[in-house]
């Protein structure tokens, strides 16, 4: 038998806010161009959060979302981006993780250590890191390797998710970081039923 919704809302602590399906068009990004220099985009996105759980890992418990982002540069209707993974939650080691993959083949597991009434909070992954890490393809790893990754959470507002994400990437041929941003402001479409 399944779990009731409301007992998985219960148990999700600092990622409750975030179920539910977020529309936004505020979005920012700064990104590698085609030359390998720097263009800036802007795009409107929409994020679904579908609750589901718990997930028995021998003795850990786990809550978490299904989720999967879509973004769109303003005014075209094909999607520049896309990623999909889980949200989870644990609540007796009080960490929050988020694990995603996109589709040019980058993976990420990030985490951290969060109050579960937390409105704002970070998860960050680094790439060599055995717990939260990030693993690229050959091309990426060469070309684009993602070095670092956070992003910060901000339910703080009712019905509103401010979020924003840095990556930093080690382009070959320059000598520094690229420091790729987006972000955006959504506001809550629906909520799980």
């Amino acid at each position: 038998m399944p779990t009731p919704l409301n007992e998985i809302l219960e148990n999700l602590g600092p990622l409750t806010k975030l179920a539910g399906t977020w529309e936004g068009d505020k979005g920012d990004d700064t990104a590698p161009s085609n030359d390998r220099g720097t263009e800036k985009n802007l795009f409107r996105e929409r994020i679904a959060f579908e609750p589901f759980g718990p997930v028995d890992n021998h003795e850990q418990k786990l809550w978490g979302l299904r989720f999967t982002k879509v973004a769109w540069r303003l005014g075209e209707d094909d999607a520049f981006h896309e990623a999909s993974g889980y949200w989870l939650w644990d609540p007796k080691a009080q960490q929050a993780l988020c694990t995603f993959i996109v589709p040019r083949g980058v993976t990420v597991l990030a985490g951290a250590t969060v109050d579960a009434d937390a409105t704002k909070f970070q998860l960050d992954a680094k790439c060599g890191s055995e717990t939260y890490g990030i693993c690229s393809n050959l091309f990426l790893d060469r070309e684009f390797k993602t070095v670092a990754y956070s992003v910060k959470i901000d339910l703080s507002v009712p019905d509103t998710l401010y979020y924003e994400e840095l990556t930093e990437l080690q382009m070959k041929g320059r000598p520094n970081l690229f420091q790729h941003l987006d972000k955006n402001v959504l506001k809550l479409v629906s909520r799980p039923t």
